[in-house]
């Protein structure tokens, strides 16, 4: 099995309502951080949980920020690495 699937998806973010144009890196809004539990391993939309992922902070490792976040349904935490359309503004909040 694959750790990383490539799945390129336009989604309407749940939390705030952006249409999100995806890349196949895409996984979660730009505007408002927010993601959602679908894969066990990126990209395989695995996950039956469903729930939105919260962004709840974030660490810089080798100068990358790292997006932290929680699953509001079943608590599950994951990172993502921050990328140059994402809100620095919103990440800065955390």
């Amino acid at each position: 099995m694959k750790l990383f699937q490539r799945q390129i998806e336009n989604f309407v973010c749940e939390n705030c309502g952006e249409k999100v144009l995806g890349n196949g890196y895409t996984d979660h809004c730009p505007k408002c951080l927010y993601s959602k539990h679908i894969d066990i391993n990126p990209g395989d939309r695995q996950s039956q949980c469903g729930g939105l992922m919260k962004p709840i902070g974030f660490e810089i490792k080798h100068n990358q920020y790292i997006i932290k976040y929680q699953c509001l349904k079943c608590g599950y935490l994951h990172n993502v690495k921050m990328v140059d359309s994402d809100n620095l503004d919103m990440l800065i909040k955390l």
